[in-house]
């Protein structure tokens, strides 16, 4: 909704302000939300900052520590190599991070503006694909990698989800936003299918793409299942299947599996604070055309 409808419908309904106890529904909702979404963390980063002498199964809870300590987050990088785990973790996410942008973007774009034969095919393949459980290709992804030699490597944890079928229907309605006008003004001009590309389409999708990076880095980042089939060698695990050792052999901790848990949540969250612009503005990009 534009601001100029936001607007017209305030001045339909007088420009009456809605009532008090509507007002105060609205906040307690918000409240509930708030607490369901972000209480679980708020709890974790509690608990990993609690002292080994402080009870942290007490009733009534207690969200503020008494004896606050950072000392469990260095116990757990002692007793696992938790920094390689995480550097693994930041290769692949990376990597999937590039591949994504530029094999969505690139997709999307031929999707959105190029005219071949099979077109609306193609893009019906990428809806279907999205409608396949993960569970359901498990053995037949193993199955391929194994004949592929890249079982146990980083190559293999990232292969399946280089380019997602998400990712390629967002920057398709990103592209499909921009008026055809400017393209054509540009082909007149004499500028091929690329340079479109690269020099038109591209910089007008930029807060899509920047939808794209962060669901691809947290899709690589937070993956479980996978790397966890697909790696047997220590010294390749990824970062949540290297913190499951906290939730083994030492489970009788809960410090420091709430450490580890922030310490894997970490890095999402900043990029999520450096891309929240082009985040919010991205949502627009591929909306509909009203």
């Amino acid at each position: 909704m534009s601001a100029q409808t936001m607007k017209d419908k305030f001045l339909a309904d007088g420009g009456r302000r809605p009532p008090a106890w509507k007002l105060v529904l609205r906040y307690l909702l918000l409240l509930v939300v708030f607490a369901v979404m972000v209480g679980p963390f708020l709890w974790q980063l509690s608990t990993s900052l609690k002292g080994p002498n402080e009870d942290i199964f007490s009733y009534p809870p207690k969200l503020l520590p008494s004896d606050w300590t950072f000392a469990n987050y260095s116990k757990v990088a002692d007793l696992i190599p938790v920094w390689d785990f995480a550097l693994n973790s930041l290769k692949v996410a990376v990597a999937n991070v590039l591949t994504n942008v530029v094999g969505a973007a690139l997709a999307g774009y031929a999707l959105a503006r190029l005219r071949f034969r099979g077109r609306r095919l193609a893009t019906l393949a990428f809806v279907m694909a999205m409608l396949v459980p993960v569970e359901s290709i498990l053995i037949a992804q193993f199955m391929t990698m194994r004949e592929l030699g890249l079982n146990n490597t980083l190559t293999g944890v990232l292969l399946p989800a280089c380019v997602g079928a998400l990712n390629v229907l967002l920057m398709r309605n990103a592209f499909s936003n921009i008026p055809y006008e400017i393209e054509e003004a540009a082909f007149v001009d004499g500028a091929n299918a690329w340079q479109r590309f690269t020099r038109i389409a591209l910089p007008a999708v930029k807060g899509t793409l920047a939808v794209v990076a962060i669901f691809a880095f947290m899709g690589a980042w937070d993956d479980f299942l996978w790397p966890l089939i697909v790696l047997s060698d220590q010294s390749n695990y990824t970062l949540t299947v290297g913190l499951d050792y906290l939730h083994g052999t030492f489970a009788n901790n809960q410090r420091l599996v709430a450490a580890g848990s922030i310490i894997a949540v970490a890095p999402l969250i900043a990029l999520f604070a450096c891309l929240q612009r082009y985040f919010f503005r991205g949502v627009g990009e591929g909306a509909v055309k009203g």
